[in-house]
């Protein structure tokens, strides 16, 4: 028992240090979220690590109307104040939607987003700026039986396909370290800038309430220890 005991304390506090030095985290835009007076829904998962960031941006919309509902840049900005970076890397499954929303899957290919430094006290992670523009912008994924919802603007266009079916990019900044946090994000949709929604970060434990969490272990499993080595049951009947 007391092997045990021991196994599941560092068990215990294995999950607690995972937690209150997390190195990834992700943004959404908040519920019920529009531009142009349509509907929009992303996120981006940003990890951390030493000197580097890695950048997975998701368009969560289903079957859109419009490619003002499409993502074209993101800003975020560092717990550490860096304002440049350098994007080492990018990629994303390329999507071309025909008229009348019929699309077909291509392969994965350089993005041809740029990073452009000191953006709002942040960087930008943006494609509009670059000669890829129109195309490659992060869409979301299609009705059960294709993009049914789009108008000309997505159906068939030339300059806007193919799309992006979504993005993974990497940044180097220095002086970033896994404990370098995010504390702000901004998603851009559509061709023209301005159609901007602020992120809210997912919800995290707070190291307070994991503490919480894990003296509330403790008593327990002091409980157990106490009532095998004793021969009596924690709590007795009267």
């Amino acid at each position: 028992m007391r092997k045990s005991l021991g196994v599941l304390t560092v068990a215990l506090l294995g999950i607690f240090v995972s937690y209150a030095h997390a190195d990834s985290i992700t943004f959404t835009t908040p519920a019920g979220s529009t531009t142009g007076g349509q509907a929009v829904d992303a996120s981006a998962t940003f990890t951390t690590s030493a000197g580097s960031i890695k950048i997975t941006l998701v368009n969560l919309e289903a079957n859109p109307t419009s490619v003002i509902q499409a993502i074209s840049d993101l800003d975020f900005v560092l717990s550490n104040g860096a304002t440049t970076g350098t994007l080492t890397s990018s990629s994303g499954q390329e999507i071309t939607i025909q008229a009348g929303g019929a699309f077909t899957l291509g392969p994965s290919v350089d993005t041809g987003w740029a990073l452009t430094d000191n953006v709002a006290g942040g960087l930008q992670l943006d494609v509009l700026g670059t000669p890829m523009a129109p195309a490659h912008l992060v869409i979301g994924p299609p009705g059960s039986t294709g993009y049914t919802n789009a108008n000309g603007s997505i159906a068939g266009n030339g300059p806007h396909n193919p799309f992006l079916n979504q993005a993974t990019f990497f940044v180097d900044v220095p002086g970033v370290t896994d404990q370098t946090t995010i504390t702000g994000v901004t998603f851009s949709f559509g061709t023209t800038p301005g159609n901007d929604v602020p992120g809210t970060p997912l919800g995290v434990p707070e190291p307070s309430s994991l503490l919480l969490l894990l003296a509330g272990a403790f008593v327990v499993i002091t409980l157990l220890h106490n009532s095998r080595w004793s021969g009596q049951p924690a709590v007795r009947q009267v």
